[in-house]
């Protein structure tokens, strides 16, 4: 529920050019999508993970649009026929869009883009690995310790403390 005290950004600021793209052909384009446009990707993960509110990440994410179209049209200009023929591979070979089945026009459209855009497909579990990823963003302020002010007080250090009636509540303790 949006109340009026709550920032909603304007429809001008949320507006981007969409990829506008078929399932097959992002799939076919994820592996060197995701190594060309990584930091973009990683900048806006960070930015969602630290301040845990998607208003204040629209302009990362907008980079990470930008990049995307930027990666496809490069893609378009220099791989555009083997990065159709692996398109066509993925949508018509099988149901679930498999790599599989495609290997062979997939080494072609990886040759290509390593050719021209210098592109290399990352190995297999590239995107698993656990990397660290430096930001010129401050780091966002921590929130301070909630203090109560009708908390209750604790005992003081000189209070007299007796022993447990029947022995430790758990058997490590004693």
């Amino acid at each position: 529920m949006a109340t009026e005290d709550i920032y909603l950004p304007p429809d001008e600021e949320l507006t981007v050019p969409e990829v506008n793209l078929s399932s097959p052909a992002l799939r076919a384009g994820s592996f060197h999508m995701g190594k060309y446009c990584e930091n973009q990707n990683n900048e806006f993960m960070l930015c969602r993970d630290e301040l845990d509110d998607p208003r204040k990440c629209i302009a990362e994410g907008r980079a990470v649009t930008a990049c995307a179209l930027e990666f496809f049209r490069k893609v378009k200009k220099s791989c555009y026929e083997e990065f159709t023929q692996y398109t066509t591979c993925l949508d018509k070979s099988s149901g679930d869009l498999a790599f599989k089945h495609c290997r062979l026009t997939q080494g072609v459209y990886d040759k290509c883009m390593l050719d021209n855009l210098n592109l290399e497909r990352p190995p297999y579990g590239y995107f698993c690995r656990v990397r660290v990823h430096h930001t010129d963003r401050p780091e966002p302020e921590k929130p301070g310790k909630v203090v109560y002010a009708d908390a209750t007080p604790g005992l003081p250090d000189d209070y007299p403390r007796t022993p447990a009636k029947f022995g430790a509540r758990f058997h490590w303790m004693e």
